[in-house]
């Protein structure tokens, strides 16, 4: 008994020892580890449901984690530097880092914008799938090392689908856009542009007002609960679906390379755990409030609209010729392109037979 009552007291004094020696080595890296502040301007304000309310989110697991060696500072759209104005100001290192949308760069960067959406693309999960278990992250960071910019991308906000957007008048056909001025992002506003609509990028901000006053007869921004927040249902009473320009939507986080550099391993893998919570919170949260503002805008007199097979099927071969165009013109865009068109072939086997059926599987 004395045996085991020793053996016992040498195991504890043991596991006593090991406590201490792993508290001091984590003392000691926490003081080897520079204190990162994280300036975050996002293009986004933080009470849009998903695509906003992550920030609070990333900051708290990120404050948490890494036991204070990172401190987030996020900010509203514009307090420090505007909208379309993140990624230059991230990469010069004016800020540590932003929370925007690919697409943003895409007048000066067009190959960024398949990193936003893609129309008539795969599901969300099929698309995080492409980041992360095909060439899509490979080629995301090299877009912007091949343009110059000293950034450090990362896949944050994943959103449900888009709809197709919010419109003046209802559109049956063709005609129906000819001569309407409308809010689009990149290469799906040039499939209405070639389909006679004329077409503008006003920030997110700034469409409400563009819309009460008459600026622009249509816009798109984002699914039905975050487009309810911004008062659209107010001003456009046509709100119609599927978003075949936005199947999924993701939005990234943005560091400053040198930033990210001086991170310890602990801190960077903070960083990179916390970015991919934020993936899939936004995406389940997305998923789950979209029922509730479809409802609360039909009460409020908007017409959810579907768009008919015809308008779908003249909308897909549109898009087909303009990224042929698009890609003929811009290298990078034409090897992202190519990468994700041969990661769909390879998914597509599954998705027609794992899944309830789908129309495009025969």
């Amino acid at each position: 008994m004395k045996k085991f009552k020793r053996g016992i007291t040498v195991a504890l004094v043991f596991i006593c020892i090991l406590t201490i020696a792993a508290a001091n080595a984590a003392a000691q890296q926490k003081a080897a580890e520079q204190k990162i502040v994280l300036r975050v301007q996002s293009a986004f304000a933080a009470v849009l449901p998903a695509l906003g309310e992550c920030l609070p989110l990333f900051k708290e697991w990120v404050d948490a984690a890494s036991d204070g060696t990172i401190e987030v500072k996020y900010f509203d759209p514009g307090k420090l530097v505007p909208p379309f104005e993140i990624h230059d100001a991230v990469s010069s290192g004016k800020i540590e880092a932003g929370y925007t949308a690919p697409v943003y760069l895409a007048g000066k960067l067009p190959s960024t914008e398949l990193f936003t959406y893609i129309p008539f693309g795969v599901d969300a999960p099929a698309y995080i799938g492409w980041f992360y278990s095909g060439n899509g992250m490979k080629l995301y960071q090299e877009a912007y090392d091949s343009a110059g910019y000293k950034i450090k991308p990362f896949l944050f906000t994943m959103l449900a689908p888009e709809t197709a957007g919010w419109f003046r008048k209802a559109i049956n056909k063709q005609e129906d856009l000819k001569g309407m001025a409308i809010r689009y992002p990149g290469l799906p506003g040039k499939v209405l542009q070639k389909l006679g609509a004329s077409i503008s990028m006003v920030p997110g901000s700034e469409i409400y007002q563009s819309l009460e006053k008459g600026a622009i007869d249509g816009t798109e921004f984002s699914n039905p609960a975050i487009d309810q927040k911004l008062g659209f249902f107010k001003v456009a009473k046509f709100n119609y679906f599927p978003g075949w320009h936005q199947p999924a939507t993701h939005l990234e986080l943005v560091i400053n390379k040198d930033t990210w550099e001086k991170m310890s391993p602990r801190q960077k893998a903070v960083i990179e755990l916390a970015v991919r919570a934020v993936t899939t919170y936004t995406l389940g949260r997305s998923s789950a409030v979209q029922g509730a503002a479809i409802v609360e805008n039909a009460k409020a007199g908007v017409t959810n609209a579907v768009f008919s097979p015809e308008m779908l099927d003249l909308f897909k071969k549109t898009w087909l010729a303009v990224i042929e165009e698009e890609t003929a013109k811009d290298p990078m865009l034409k090897k992202i392109w190519d990468d994700y068109k041969a990661y769909e072939a390879s998914y597509t086997p599954w998705a027609c037979i794992g899944y309830l059926p789908k129309p495009e599987c025969k």
